[in-house]
């Protein structure tokens, strides 16, 4: 069976440059946050540390299978009816010719072209499958080819999640050989995973016009806010696990 990226690429029109850095750091930032919010709620009911590890690497393989897995479903799902709305209409371009030149006129008007500039760019985009459909798309259905592969994204959401959603683990885990003590262990998690959300946020800010240390500072407090909650449940909360 043809991988949806495959079929993508051979039947979705022009070829996109997948960018993956973009998936790593949103399911980076979800591994980090949502891992570090069960230790935390774990050390505010004062858990011991069998248990936090073990709530821990739970969540860290399951919410990352999750997540991946629904990053999978709906960029497929979405681009599944990008190409399917696309087909449709090449075969309106054939079947409906005139209607569908009479929509391009419409659109063309919309953006300010008169008179022989309209009849122009109506010959020019008419004379281009290709371009005709992809401005319909773009006006009429107000979709456009998203820069995604499914299973690239899947793979890179996981890889991010297991990887930096790990960090808020470290102490915990090698908490002997660095001789941290049960305190030390969570000052430890919420130093390194608050810049861990730091560096993942000035990383984010690529992709917004935002400043990199705005980005870094709002990631790490919503990480830590994220945190606190899971703290103070747990702590008010520590009575049942007893």
């Amino acid at each position: 069976m043809e991988d949806i990226d495959d079929v993508v690429e051979q039947h979705g029109g022009a070829h996109f440059n997948y960018d993956w850095i973009v998936d790593f750091v949103y399911g980076g930032i979800d591994g980090s946050v949502t891992t570090f919010a069960v230790v935390a709620g774990a050390s505010g009911a004062s858990l011991s540390i069998p248990v936090i590890l073990i709530l821990g690497f739970a969540n860290l393989f399951a919410d990352g299978f999750s997540m991946s897995t629904g990053k999978y479903l709906s960029d497929k799902a979405n681009l599944e009816q990008f190409n399917k709305i696309k087909s449709v209409e090449f075969v309106h371009l054939k079947e409906k010719t005139e209607h569908e030149r009479g929509e391009i006129i419409e659109i063309l008007s919309g953006y300010g072209f008169k008179g022989k500039d309209l009849e122009r760019a109506t010959e020019i985009v008419t004379s281009n499958p290709d371009a005709w459909v992809d401005l319909m798309m773009r006006n009429e259905f107000n979709m456009t080819h998203e820069n995604v592969k499914p299973f690239r994204g899947a793979v890179a959401t996981f890889i991010a999640f297991v990887t930096i959603g790990f960090i808020p683990l470290i102490g915990y885990v090698f908490g002997p050989l660095l001789g941290l003590s049960v305190n030390m262990k969570f000052l430890f998690a919420s130093v390194s995973t608050l810049i861990a959300l730091f560096i993942v946020g000035i990383v984010k800010a690529k992709y917004f016009v935002r400043h990199w240390s705005v980005s870094g500072i709002e990631t790490a407090f919503i990480g830590g806010f994220a945190a606190a909650i899971a703290y103070f449940v747990g702590y008010l909360l520590r009575g049942i696990a007893g």
